[in-house]
């Protein structure tokens, strides 16, 4: 059975180039394009990795993040962050908020995502 992933994210571009990869890739990908809808999306589908983006509509990532870590069985699910961001603020809060892992969206290829996630959850 094919593993599930939730992108969060509002960007189309971004989204459907990503989505598309992980689908050729084998994964099962579920879209959310803010941070309420993500978080819902999140305790319908259970996935095994969420994709995060931290500034969003409605909710930033951060937000949803401390959501996640009031639920047990969400704070489980390994996320990793995509942001336009490299601030070292950020990414020390991100981690500490429970983030796996951190890519900057200017500065990755469709690869790095995939090699990340497999990374987490294996293939």
């Amino acid at each position: 059975m094919a593993k599930k992933i939730l992108f969060i994210e509002d960007e189309e571009i971004l989204l459907n180039l990503l989505q598309k990869k992980l689908t050729n890739e084998g994964y099962e990908v579920f879209i959310a394009k803010d941070g309420e809808q993500g978080l819902k999306k999140m305790r319908e589908v259970l996935p095994d990795l969420v994709l995060l983006d931290i500034l969003m509509p409605k909710m930033s990532g951060f937000e949803v993040m401390e959501e996640i870590n009031k639920y047990p069985e969400l704070k489980k699910i390994p996320v990793i962050v995509i942001s336009n961001s490299g601030q070292p603020l950020e990414i020390d809060r991100i981690r500490g908020l429970g983030a796996k892992d951190w890519l900057i969206k200017t500065q990755f290829d469709p690869q790095e995502v995939v090699e990340k996630v497999k990374k987490q959850i294996g293939e």
